[in-house]
This record gives structure tokens, sequence and C-alpha cells, in this order.
């Protein structure tokens, strides 16, 4: 292959206008001739650049709404032709083909029309065509042409003209055209799976995914694994979208835990109050509503202050001064919140290694979606867990009915529950976890383990018993035998929400009778694996 490839000819057809101009400028001042198409050109030439239409060049105007005009073998035969293959220099010849030296294409915004919500005809209309063509065409003729599909490398293709006296190296028209599949990929995976939900097909013979890269991480969960973010352009509010304000670069666990803590605590609306929830790997170790943002942080806090130590905090409402000096108390790794007011970024501005996100919205808990998960050869496929239970979907299945506060934190406690990973059990009391218990191969342990920590904390906080008396607990599926029930009833429980459809389900309504508590049936689970 030819290692320096001067550029004398490029055709610039672009949807996106950002730094045409500059770089129309810079080509030409380099003795560049500029072939273009419709809008493109147009701006290039009120610019006072000198243009060649494409259809002076095929011979033929656009046409069909603009539809038609680059899917022609004097464009094709421009990118495609090997420069070092004698037949093709014939043919080019014959033919009266000029080369093409450099290709400049960013697509039609399908991306953006289906986010704007645009109908099913707009949308069909903003697939490119001619665009795609051209850019695999110059990609895989990489040898001779160089592709530009985004306007971030503008900079490095002048940078690389500079360096090369008006040519590119090989090594750059490679990663040019690595960029260029990329995005075509991508681009045909937005249409495939816009397309796929427009039918109403939830299980489409293939399934494409793409993302665009955020930023490179240090590493993965451990040093010795390499990592990235990527992110769908799905524009949800949350750890993709969210402003950095201070700190050092976020993490493979930190942007994991971030994620998961601002989802958790997006399930409370501001209109209902503050919230906060604290994460440690991935789990929630503390979660409250309070009258005030900094009350709601101290009652999260007191669930669990040992495991909050280094933990993520993420809040409902705009992050205030109060809730900052309380949160500086200790050492927390991240903090995220819809915004933070000028106050609280000061007290932060001490705290060099916190890292402060802003998200500008809360997420929607209830939107639809799909989560994925690799397995060996594959990857699993599902919908979003956005199941929401009210109180009026609340079966009560024992002899004493829940009062209103009990159903109140029952329901607070299912809400977190299904943030919590399987096996979960949850105590809550007056609208606070007391005992979080998560991830255990039995869910008798996970009754256990929460009533352990709320022990824990009743002796750091001089409580005389631990909160866990008179809470409600949630469990995120059924209690397959009584044990797990019973162990909820030592640490006090007084009220259980759970799904329900054990076969053992009498045993467990019975045996709660027996104890004189009030539970209810959902008839959803939670498992989070």
């Amino acid at each position: 292959m030819t290692e320096l490839v001067p550029v004398r000819r490029a055709l610039l057809s672009v949807s996106d206008k950002t730094g045409l101009i500059d770089l129309g400028r810079s080509l030409a001042a380099r003795g560049v001739e500029l072939l273009s198409t419709g809008g493109t050109a147009k701006a290039l030439r009120e610019a006072g650049l000198e243009v060649k239409d494409v259809s002076e060049v095929t011979g033929f105007p656009e046409m069909m709404d603009g539809r038609v005009k680059t899917l022609h073998p004097m464009v094709h035969g421009g990118l495609l032709a090997l420069r070092d293959n004698e037949a093709h220099v014939m043919a080019m010849e014959e033919h009266g083909i000029g080369p093409i030296d450099l290709l400049v294409v960013n697509l039609y915004p399908f991306e953006a029309t289906v986010a704007k919500g645009a109908d099913y005809d707009d949308c069909i209309e903003n697939i490119d065509i001619g665009g795609p063509a051209m850019i695999r065409a110059a990609a895989k003729n990489h040898a001779f042409v160089n592709v530009v599909v985004d306007t971030e490398d503008y900079a490095r293709l002048l940078g690389e003209l500079d360096r090369h006296d008006g040519a590119t190296c090989l090594k750059f028209r490679r990663k040019l055209a690595q960029i260029a599949y990329a995005r075509t990929g991508a681009y045909d995976a937005a249409v495939s799976t816009w397309m796929a939900k427009a039918l109403g097909d939830a299980q489409p013979r293939r399934r494409v995914f793409a993302g665009a890269l955020a930023q490179g991480l240090r590493y993965g969960e451990n040093p010795h694994q390499q990592a990235a973010f990527y992110i769908d352009g799905s524009e949800r509010p949350g750890i993709a979208t969210a402003k950095q304000w201070q700190g050092k670069e976020l993490s493979y666990n930190n942007i994991n835990d971030t994620d998961a803590a601002f989802e958790l605590v997006s399930e409370f609306l501001p209109a209902n109050g503050p919230a906060c929830a604290i994460i440690k790997h991935a789990n929630p170790c503390g979660v409250a509503r309070g009258e005030t943002l900094e009350q709601a942080y101290r009652r999260a806090f007191d669930c669990d202050r040992t495991s909050a130590f280094g933990g993520i905090v993420a809040l409902n409402m705009k992050l205030d001064e109060p809730t900052a000096k309380a949160i500086s108390e200790i050492f927390t790794e991240v903090v995220i919140a819809p915004a933070a007011d000028d106050a609280a970024k000061e007290v932060f501005a001490a705290k060099k290694n916190l890292r402060l996100l802003t998200t500008g919205g809360q997420a929607n808990p209830a939107a639809a979606g799909l989560t994925y998960r690799q397995v060996s050869g594959g990857l699993l496929v599902q919908d979003k867990d956005n199941g929401r239970i009210e109180a009026s979907d609340l079966k009560v299945v024992t002899k004493r009915a829940p009062t209103e506060a009990e159903i109140a934190d029952m329901l607070f406690a299912w809400t977190v529950a299904k943030h919590v990973k399987s096996n979960a059990i949850v105590y809550v009391r007056d609208g606070a976890t007391v005992g979080v218990g998560a991830g255990q191969m039995s869910r008798v342990d996970s009754c256990r383990i929460a009533a352990r920590k709320a022990e824990d904390m009743a002796e750091a906080l001089g409580l005389s018993e631990p909160l866990t008396k008179g809470c409600a607990v949630a469990s995120d599926a059924f209690f397959p035998f009584a044990d797990g029930l019973m162990a909820a009833v030592e640490a006090g429980a007084t009220a259980v929400i759970q799904p329900g459809g054990s076969i053992r389900d009498e045993d467990v309504i019975a045996a709660a009778d027996e104890a004189g508590l009030a539970m209810v049936m959902t008839g959803m689970r939670h498992f989070r694996h």
C-alpha cells in the first residue's frame, strides 16, 4: 500500500455544517479542488469559496427530492479506484473519472429526528442512503482515500496535511476508515432499532447495539482490566449526561455505582419531598425521605454509617449548602443531583477528591427501555424493570390490615428493594431504611444480615433498641418458607410486603397471622441479579 497520498480533490457533503467553512477554506488554501452537493455547496459558495457541484461531475442533476445525487460511477469510481491498478487507472481515463482523495460526509440526522418524536414518514426521509454508500466506499479504499465523518476530526485532518506537506499517511487513513465504519454501523443500528420498535417487534431476528466513546477509563473493575465508557445517545438524565464540577476522573466502579444511585433516587419525585440514596458496591446502604434535603441525607446515613464511608450519594433535588456540609463530614466518592447551588459547590471545593455531578433533571423510572447483559457467546436482552406498585394494587392477605403509616413504609421499602441485589430484604421505618440485606443465596440470611446491621447501628447511635422495631419489611420475591418471615418478626417488623406466588403462601400467611403481622402481596417481583 502507498504510504503517503496527496490530497488534491475533495468531496464535501454534510448535514452538520459545524466547522465546514473553516475546513473548506483550509483545503482551498492548500490547492485542493472542492466538490460538493446541495446545501453544503451553497454554504461554501456563500463563504466565497470556489466549488464544483457533483451534478457537473456526474452529468445528472440532483433528483427525486435529493434522494439521488451521488449514487453514480463518476463519484464511486473516484472513491473506489485503486490508483496502483493499471486496469482501474485505464477505466478512469476511458470514462473521464477523476480520483477523489478526500471524502467529508456526515449523515442525515436520523437519530435526532427519532429523538424529537417525528412521525414514521419523516423518519424514513431522514435515512441517508448516498452518504453511507460513499463512506463505505471511501473507507474500503483507505489505501488511497481519506474519509472524515465526524466534525471533531477536521482539526486532525488539517494537522496531518500540515505534517506531510498536503498528504496523509496510511496509519492515519486506516484510523479514519475504522471510525467511518463504526459510524455507518451505529447509524444502521439506530435505523434497525427504530424500525423494530415501529413495527412492534420486541424480538427482531437481529439486534444491533452501538455507542459513542464518552471517555477512556484508567482501568475496569480491577486494575488489570482495560475499560471505557460509551454512551448510547438516549439523553436519559443520569451519569451519561451529567456535568462534573470537580474532582478527579470517574472510574469504572464510580460510574456503575453512581448510575445505580441516581436511578434509585429518581424513583422519588421532588414534589413528594426531599430524598437521598447512598450506594456502596451498586447496593443501597441507606435511603430516606426528610423534611429537608439535609435531614433526608442524615436519615439515610444512619441506616449504615460504616458502609456509607466512601460511597455514592444521590439526591432528588438541588444540592444546598447545609446538605453539602453534612455530606462533607465523611469521605464520599461522588455526589450526584439534578443541580447544586453555588454555596454547596463552594463547600465541596475544599474536598478535592470528591466528584460533584449535576444532571439537569431526574430519570423517569416509568420510562420504557432495554437492559443488556453479556453472557458467554451472546447477550441477554430484556425490558427495563419499570414496574410500579400503588397502594390500590396491594392485596391484603392477613387477618390484620396494615395501617396507613405501614402502607407508606411498605411502598417505600418495595421501591428500594427493586434496586437491591437479590435476594433482597429491606426494613423501613418512617420513610427511611433501617436495614438492608442484599445479594444472599438464602432469603432468610438477607433477613438476618439486615437485622444485624440495624442492631449495630442502634449501638452506634446509642439507641435502646434497633430501629427495625415497629418497621415494615419488603422482600423482592416470595418467601419460600416461613423462616425468612420469622426472622423479620424477630427483627421487629410488623408489616410485610412481598409478591406472593409460592406454593407455601398459605403456610407463610398462617405464620404472619399467628405473629399478628399485616401482610400484603403485590403480584409483582423485582429480582435484580
